[in-house]
């Protein structure tokens, strides 16, 4: 048989796979072709020949007396030699030794030729699936560039990205987007999946919080090297988003570095979401002061953080005056959903004209209920 040392490296040159990986494969593949042609029964085990660069398949077999009721029966025979027999290949073999029976499987003609071309085809396959499978699922969340493909009927893009063809969904494109193709695009890988039906499966999205970040990181330096982090951020997307920051260095502005000169930098992911706007936000610690900061534009009069019985944040009562509180809403409501989505908390509003109002008019009804009383008494 030719020196399988050899195709290894070849297979493991061409496909870019690892060389140990490539040599588990072929044993496998040799192992399952000998259950084939020989036994499905016995117990193989694939070994490379390292001085003749081949590989031996061996046959694992129990010694046992000649009497020994396991012979007999047809689940366990496979398993087991008598010591007679085995006596044939090592006159030196003992009771319960393991007798090891090498087999060629060229000896089995074109069937066990066929048979294995077929299972290092498959076994190799599987091996560069999995190969892609792992490169991809460590790449979820991150920025993949590809060529728009096809476009079906249901609008899912397809996009080749190197050795793997991806689908962008229509619910994971940002509104008004209509691509056609030859287009080159960027996306964030969303889900990976492999089965047997289908192969792998790699899902990407323009509409995540991700794909902003990772425009941002490729457009702001000092994200990208760690010096300016994304604390948090939320998307409508095509619309508008919020990103807090974070600065870790105390002579770099977080938001003037992520914005750029003349906003060149916040504009140019901007102009890759389709016009979205984007509100950069210095992130705090502090939750009222971080929700004063992501209810801008609007102007709040003071913040109250609504506890659950188990002591977690769950509400933040805002108080604004009338005339701010168009702008803490948004148009469509898009800039207290950001807010919520951000702080990850249920926002209420309260105007606090209204709030003082109640109060004066609740002071003068106490007070008028008293005189009526006083009244009584004399």
């Amino acid at each position: 048989m030719e020196k399988i040392l050899d195709i290894v490296e070849a297979i493991a040159h061409e496909k870019g796979l690892k060389p140990e990986k490539v040599k588990e494969a072929l044993k496998t593949a040799f192992i399952q072709t000998a259950k084939r042609v020989i036994n499905s029964k016995f117990a193989f085990e694939a070994v490379i020949n390292s001085q003749t660069k081949t590989l031996d398949v061996i046959q694992t077999i129990t010694v046992v007396a000649d009497d020994d009721e396991r012979l007999k029966d047809e689940e366990t025979a496979p398993a087991y030699i008598s010591i007679t027999e085995a006596r044939e290949y090592d006159d030196q073999v003992e009771l319960d030794d393991q007798l090891q029976i090498p087999h060629d499987l060229e000896e089995y003609g074109r069937t066990a030729a066929s048979s294995l071309h077929r299972e290092i085809e498959y076994h190799i396959q599987r091996l560069i699936e999995d190969e892609i499978f792992n490169k991809y699922k460590a790449k979820i969340g991150t920025l993949v560039t590809g060529r728009v493909t096809r476009v079906d009927n249901n609008n899912a893009t397809y996009i080749d990205v190197d050795e793997v063809r991806a689908v962008l969904p229509m619910k994971s494109r940002i509104k008004g987007e209509v691509f056609k193709v030859g287009d080159h695009l960027k996306a964030v890988v969303r889900r990976v999946n492999m089965d047997k039906e289908n192969g792998i499966q790699i899902e990407l999205s323009r509409t995540s919080p991700k794909f902003l970040e990772e425009l941002l990181a490729l457009e702001v330096p000092e994200i990208a090297d760690g010096t300016v982090i994304i604390e948090k951020s939320a998307r409508i997307p095509g619309e508008r988003a919020k990103i807090a920051l974070v600065s870790m260095h105390p002579q770099v502005d977080a938001v003037g570095a992520t914005v750029g000169v003349k906003g060149v930098r916040i504009n140019a992911v901007s102009q890759e979401l389709i016009g979205e706007n984007i509100d950069c936000i210095e992130y705090t610690s502090i939750p009222e002061l971080f929700l004063s900061r992501i209810m801008s534009p609007a102007i709040i009069s003071a913040v109250e953080i609504v506890k659950d019985e188990n002591g977690e944040a769950e509400k933040a009562i805002i108080t604004l005056s009338s005339d701010q509180k168009s702008k803490a809403i948004g148009k469509g409501g898009i800039n207290i959903r950001l807010a919520s989505m951000l702080s990850g908390l249920n926002i209420e509003l309260v105007e606090s004209d209204k709030s003082e109002q109640d109060g004066s008019e609740s002071s003068s009804e106490q007070k008028e209920s008293v005189d009526a009383l006083a009244a009584l008494f004399n």
